[in-house]
């Protein structure tokens, strides 16, 4: 059966087109309701090792696409893994996943996530829209209630990686994931090499420290291209620049992903470049990416465990 969202699936129906309402319907979540609320929380992310979120300070920077990409990525290697598609307003995983317009069920757990593979799992805002064109008009507090349901009331089980896919920006998604999962293990921070979208991946840097968030990284995407033909490699928006701001912030720079044209077409499809084009040098510079990743979160348990 569908999964009856309660008050989730109220407000959807209610405020899509009337975000000046909200709060009049924000206060009628019960106090009992939130406590309860509250529980299921710490309890659903007491069974989850890992929670990563990945944020940009821009739009436009590939970040989506390299959520998918690294969670596919563990997925294969072995790990359970979960994606929170945070995007309020432009959700795009369940499209790159090849799981758009996938409806959500109910067990006696709670909502169901949508299932890629055996071990990997997704939740997104899409899918609890009937229509993919109707625009989200919202304002803050009611997103913070969305992502709270979508950690709480979600059956995400047991887990080693939980990655939250953020919008671009330090507002009220990723600064609301972060309240939220006061334990979060780390921020990666994905960028491109133009100067402009630099100076706001810093932001995003700063933000992560602001919130005690450790940054595992800073990851620059469409960093330069290879000519199929002659296989020279081309700047076409330059290289470097996440590599200079991760000196000078002094946090990890984790590598540079070159413009990959297939990448956007298999990503429209539904299939992950890192799997279905394993074989290619940025699929390996993706999986490269990923044992940084994972040294990283072994390294800081072993600590944690001293």
């Amino acid at each position: 059966m569908e999964y009856p969202i309660d008050y989730l699936k109220c407000l959807l129906n209610s405020l899509l087109l009337s975000g000046a309402k909200m709060e009049d319907k924000v206060t009628e979540i019960s106090y009992a309701k939130e406590l309860e609320r509250t529980r299921r929380l710490k309890e659903n992310l007491s069974r989850i090792k890992n929670k990563l979120i990945v944020i940009s300070g821009k739009g436009g920077v590939g970040k989506t696409t390299i959520v998918v990409n690294l969670a596919y990525g563990l997925a294969v290697k072995g790990h359970k893994v979960g994606i929170l598609d945070v995007d309020i307003h432009g959700p795009n995983t369940a499209k790159m996943l090849g799981i758009e317009g996938k409806k959500l069920i109910a067990s006696n757990l709670g909502i169901e996530p949508i299932e890629i593979l055996p071990n990997l799992k997704a939740i997104s805002i899409s899918f609890m829209i009937q229509n993919k064109d109707q625009p989200i008009i919202w304002r803050g507090p009611l997103k913070m209630i969305t992502i709270k349901q979508l950690l709480s009331d979600v059956n995400w089980g047991e887990l080693d990686y939980l990655i939250v896919d953020s919008p671009p920006g330090t507002g009220d998604e990723p600064l609301s994931v972060c309240q939220l999962i006061s334990d979060m293990n780390g921020a990666l921070i994905v960028t491109t090499p133009q100067d402009v979208a630099i100076l706001d991946s810093r932001k995003s840097v700063l933000f992560a420290k602001e919130l005690k968030v450790p940054v595992l990284g800073i990851i620059e995407n469409m960093s330069g291209f290879i000519c199929p033909h002659c296989k020279k490699e081309i700047d076409l928006f330059g290289t470097g620049g996440g590599e200079k701001a991760s000196l000078d912030l002094k946090v990890p720079f984790l590598g540079r992903i070159p413009v990959e044209p297939e990448m956007v077409k298999l990503g429209d499809s539904g299939q992950p470049f890192i799997h279905f084009r394993k074989e290619t040098q940025t699929a390996k510079i993706m999986d490269e990416i990923i044992v940084k990743i994972t040294d990283y979160m072994k390294n800081h348990e072993s600590q944690r465990s001293l």
